[in-house]
């Protein structure tokens, strides 16, 4: 098979196709991404020379770009997006135009060749829960609370528009927050470990009491792999990690980590519209396609931090 991976420099999008490629070593692999802030070709610099995978520098929101990729792929898998909610707070025309106008182009172009498509999206179109609310699943509706999710909502629904309306292939995943190597040191898991690291502290939005249920990378390109392979075309599946837990106990745990003590925790001003709790049923994904998670989120959040202690060099480029 032969796969277009659109934003495969970025966090998700590099180890998916380390993952892939380890799976699948006869399949071919076709990396298209602008390399914006988020992109990072040394994420992928140890199968950089190896003959199924090639990189393209493109934006998505390219015709000419897409259109010669999408005629040569059997699916495209987009990774591709602007995703810092704090980001698109201070600018969300850049998340309008990467999200919804760079999506609407790659399902342009797949429906020209009659190429699958799959939309790789996030629980924060579901906006957020009380502490009671039962977790979201993929009948819960969208309530977008940011610039970002509501560019990732608007994004979902074209997906589902050009399924009904063209009849293409295609499908969608929600997933939880995740974490693991690779990922862009402003985000909270990678922002604390470097912090502390550097003997910095750890900024808290409010009292750090937002909930988060959290994924291993490596889990969420399982649920990726087995969509791909067995999900049926038109059907959008959650995929979480089935470990909720606040911002505050989060913090606790890296700093106990790191040999640190909770003077590092600074409370800081809250973000505005800051969703108030994050839980995905993913009763669905289990029962059609035999996908759980499987990584303890507590020895995931080990060998997380061991993975950052181990490349200061490939954090410290991009955080300073």
């Amino acid at each position: 098979m032969k796969l277009l991976v659109t934003g495969g420099a970025g966090f998700i999008g590099s180890n998916f196709i380390h993952y892939w490629l380890k799976k699948h070593p006869a399949d071919e692999i076709v990396n298209l991404d602008l390399l914006t802030y988020a992109g990072n070709l040394a994420n992928l610099a140890d199968i950089a020379d190896q003959k199924n995978y090639r990189f393209v520098k493109g934006d998505i929101a390219s015709y000419e770009v897409v259109d010669e990729l999408v005629r040569q792929a059997d699916c495209i898998v987009n990774f591709a997006a602007e995703s810092h909610v704090d980001r698109s707070i201070g600018n969300s025309l850049v998340f309008v135009k990467t999200n919804i106008e760079g999506t609407a182009n790659l399902l342009e172009a797949a429906r020209r060749h009659s190429v699958r498509f799959h939309q790789v999206s996030t629980d924060e179109v579901y906006g957020d829960l009380g502490p009671n609310d039962p977790k979201f699943n993929e009948l819960s509706p969208y309530r977008p609370s940011s610039p970002y999710s509501a560019s990732k909502a608007a994004a979902d629904h074209l997906v589902r528009a050009y399924y009904r309306t063209y009849n293409l292939p295609v499908t969608i995943s929600n997933c939880s927050n995740n974490y693991g190597p690779y990922q862009y040191p402003e985000k909270i898991i990678p922002l604390f470990i470097t912090n502390l690291i550097e003997d910095r502290k750890v900024p808290l939005y409010g009292q750090g009491s937002n909930i988060r249920d959290w994924i291993h990378v490596d889990d969420h390109n399982a649920g990726l792999e087995a969509i791909l392979l067995y999900g049926r075309l038109g059907e959008t599946y959650c995929l979480g990690g089935d470990h909720e837990i606040s911002n505050l106990e989060l913090a606790k745990e890296i700093i106990s980590l790191l040999g640190k003590d909770e003077s590092y925790i600074e409370f800081v001003a809250d973000r505005p519209g800051h969703d108030w709790r994050y839980s995905i049923d993913f009763h669905k994904a289990k029962e059609e396609l035999g996908w759980e998670p499987h990584i303890d989120f507590i020895s995931g959040l080990e060998s997380t931090v061991r993975w950052y202690q181990e490349h200061e060099a490939w954090w410290r480029s991009l955080k300073n």
